[in-house]
């Protein structure tokens, strides 16, 4: 069977999940907290050099890493990756602005104000950088879904749930959602989708 090896509280490796729970495929979730170390230690690394979730394993043994490639992967062939050539295009954009513009300081803005182990990096110019420009790509992502539902064409694509993950926890971060409107309708549309599953939700 597919193992998926991740962390419940992280949202790179609920993005794997949410798609697999969409897809209705069957996988077994294997947890390897890097709060614990365990993503350091040599039989995981054996798996991964680059000692990060998640990871996917197929059945026949072969490895893939990066959380937005392994949804790329899921999504072949699926309603959650465009047909036209246009539309899987800007999802693959909106994939690259996830990892770059977004998750850098949506994400660790978090990380860095609910895990103890990272509160010695919560400075106070750390916090100020990762608030602007995480307001910054909320900003952005509002501006794009102002007069539409989805990010990459008419339905919902790889591009959503990618956003999505670490979008719908921000206001953890410091953020506030409600000053974007059509970032908040969005996630509710996102939410609304057959199959949706909560962050917590395993196999």
């Amino acid at each position: 069977m597919t193992i998926l090896y991740g962390m419940i509280d992280s949202g790179n490796c609920y993005k794997p999940r949410l798609l697999m729970a969409k897809l209705g495929m069957a996988f077994t979730n294997v947890e390897v907290s890097s709060h614990t170390g365990d993503t350091r230690k040599p039989d995981y690394v054996a798996k991964n050099p680059n000692a990060m979730v998640p990871l996917l394993e197929l059945d026949d043994g072969r490895r893939l890493a990066e959380s937005n490639a392994i949804l790329l992967y899921l999504a072949e062939g699926t309603r959650f990756l465009p047909a036209d050539k246009y539309e899987r295009a800007l999802a693959y954009q909106w994939l690259f602005f996830e990892q770059y513009s977004h998750e850098p300081y949506i994400a660790v803005r978090k990380a860095l104000l609910i895990f103890p182990e990272r509160a010695k990096d919560a400075t106070p110019e750390r916090l100020a950088v990762t608030l602007e420009r995480g307001n910054k790509a909320l900003g952005v992502m509002n501006k794009h879904l102002a007069g539409r539902a989805f990010f990459a064409g008419e339905a919902l694509s790889v591009a959503d749930i990618a956003l999505y993950a670490y979008t719908h926890t921000a206001e953890m971060g410091g953020f506030q959602l409600d000053a974007y409107p059509a970032v908040a309708a969005w996630l509710k549309q996102v939410e609304a989708d057959k199959g949706h599953v909560p962050m917590e939700w395993l196999p």
